[in-house]
């Protein structure tokens, strides 16, 4: 596992140096083929250090357009921007996120009464179905932390469609085991899938479609559901204003809480953060009722001690792993603090826990980059990808970290 992906910064740039000559034509045509584990070499692989801003996405964008042209890229360009898409509306409809954790807790509900279901769920989990590749990305997904991204739309609908699972346990199911798990990405993807993020519209697995893009290693004719209805839901919720960020008072006694949602600290202390101590969250028990897979849990702590390690001559002493609103109040006022400072947290459990807290200032700072694409978040990608061009021009010379 920490072989594919080893949990420090240097690794995600010898993948991005590595993969960057790549990221235009060859993508472009390649792109789609999911050739196994170990031999996922035409896409970047970089998702597990972007999700985690171990690198960000400016970062990414300024070394792909540093080399080609933003039409030479374009494919690789609107798949980066696509992750900023999902947080962007989320962040205008959080009550999504608050609806599939209920959805899931529900599901969980139906498998401890239903015998069958949890039957079939279990089958699917431990990749034991009638469906050969079904069960090849379930064991790749379990034992690597990685799928392909054509992988994961083919499993969804197989989830959804063919087995006829709860889609909420399947993107538990994804959340738990992948190391780019991320709500915004995650949850909106999987309703993609099941026709309720694009109201009415489904995503089919195709048995061809499989056979060509797997290089015939897969060809599950006759298995997979031919004609899938998409699933009913609520209509979305109403649209909130975008956030914003809040102003860092410099003078007054600071502490700095530093979440797997950002890992690139360099731009809280470009504005003048000099923090008397830093604490780091731990909000894997607010991702789901069940237990993340281990090598999640080992890749997230991996790369925050890779994170305060780095920077350890700015963060003064370090406190590891705080869950709750009360640790952090209790950290904070043990250090004489008047404030806490953090990079802004998109919806997920990690902003769950900030919210709570109550006994003293907590100020989120919002990347630029965030505070200028998230608002175009408002209808389909196909809407916010008009906004691309804009939003390139507007990401050169902003500070990479």
């Amino acid at each position: 596992m920490t072989d594919l992906f080893p949990p420090t910064r240097t690794a995600a740039l010898e993948k991005l140096a590595e993969f960057l000559p790549k990221a235009a034509r060859e993508y472009t045509a390649q792109r789609n083929y999911d050739r196994g584990p170990g031999n996922h070499t035409a896409v970047s692989t970089l998702s597990p250090y972007i999700r985690h801003r171990l690198v960000t996405e400016q970062e990414v964008l300024d070394a792909v357009l540093g080399r080609f042209s933003p039409s030479s890229a374009e494919k690789f360009v609107q798949e980066v921007f696509w992750r900023t898409y999902w947080k962007g509306w989320l962040e205008l409809r959080p009550a999504v996120w608050d609806a599939y954790q209920q959805g899931v807790i529900h599901a969980l509900d139906q498998v401890q009464t239903q015998s069958g279901l949890r039957s079939e769920w279990e089958a699917a989990c431990k990749g034991e179905t009638d469906i050969a590749c079904f069960n090849h990305w379930a064991h790749e997904l379990v034992e690597t932390g990685y799928l392909h991204n054509h992988a994961r739309m083919w499993f969804a609908s197989i989830w959804i469609f063919t087995l006829r699972l709860p889609w909420h346990l399947g993107a538990d199911f994804f959340l738990r085991h992948l190391l780019d798990g991320d709500p915004a990405s995650n949850t909106l993807s999987w309703r993609w899938v099941a026709g309720l993020q694009t109201q009415g519209k489904t995503y089919a697995a195709r048995a061809s479609n499989i056979s060509k893009y797997t290089e015939g290693r897969f060809s599950p004719v006759h298995q997979l559901a031919a004609t899938p209805a998409p699933l009913e839901g609520a209509p979305h919720p109403p649209r909130m204003a975008p956030p914003v960020g809040d102003d860092i008072e410099t003078g007054k006694r600071s502490v700095l809480l530093l979440h797997e949602d950002d890992l690139s600290p360099g731009w809280i202390f470009d504005l003048g953060l000099t923090p008397v101590a830093t604490a780091t969250v731990d909000a894997s028990g607010n991702v789901s009722p069940l237990h993340l897979a281990p090598h999640v849990a080992t890749f997230k702590s991996g790369i925050i001690a890779d994170t305060t390690n780095r920077w350890a001559q700015k963060l003064g002493p370090v406190t590891t792993g705080v869950q709750s609103a009360q640790d952090i109040e209790d950290w904070a006022r043990s250090h004489g603090a008047e404030q806490i400072v953090t990079p802004y947290a998109p919806v997920g459990p990690t902003a769950a826990i900030l919210k709570s807290v109550t006994a003293m200032p907590v100020l989120r700072a919002l990347r630029t980059y965030d505070e200028r694409a998230w608002p175009h978040a408002t209808a389909g990608f196909f809407k916010f990808k008009k906004k691309i061009p804009e939003l390139i021009g507007a990401v050169k010379g902003l500070h990479p970290v």
